[in-house]
């Protein structure tokens, strides 16, 4: 696993507002880097999770559950739209916006509920209600390597 933890003299004009690159090698280094990205942001509360259908965005989020001191069993949120885990930490929300056909429905159930308090928020799917996302949140992208499995996530 490598992390790269970006100088900001030496950066390209894509790369500007990037703040961390991970890549890992298989699901199970995702552990380490969940810790890695909560401790390096310890501030953030509201993590957005980019990514294709099975890039891992789930299992990052079951990593950063466990990194919080979660112990329920966690799963993605489908069809319920959120999940809520008890942690040391206060109440760790999941949410999973994949089935939203508009962003009304959010609204419907109440997200700002969630988002506007000093919970964790992880959310995947984010970009199915982008005019609804607070302005402070933590983007994190997660792309997969077809050659090898690999998976490089870039924090911004």
């Amino acid at each position: 696993m490598r992390f790269i933890h970006l100088n900001e003299n030496f950066i390209t004009f894509k790369e500007q507002f990037i703040k961390m690159k991970i890549v890992v090698n298989n699901l199970q280094e995702l552990e380490v880097a969940a810790q890695q990205i909560l401790s390096d942001f310890p501030n953030d509360r509201i993590f957005l999770l980019y990514g294709n259908m099975g890039a891992g965005k789930t299992t990052l989020v079951s990593s950063f559950c466990r990194a919080l001191g979660v112990t329920d069993n966690t799963s993605s949120p489908t069809f319920s739209i959120v999940n809520e885990y008890n942690s040391p930490h206060g109440p760790v929300y999941h949410f999973d916006f994949y089935r939203l056909k508009h962003e009304e429905e959010a609204l419907d159930m109440g997200y700002e509920e969630y988002f506007y308090t000093d919970a964790y928020c992880f959310v995947e799917w984010p970009e199915k209600i982008p005019n609804l996302l607070p302005e402070e949140s933590r983007r994190i992208t997660l792309d997969v390597s077809p050659a090898d499995n690999r998976r490089t996530i870039v924090i911004k």
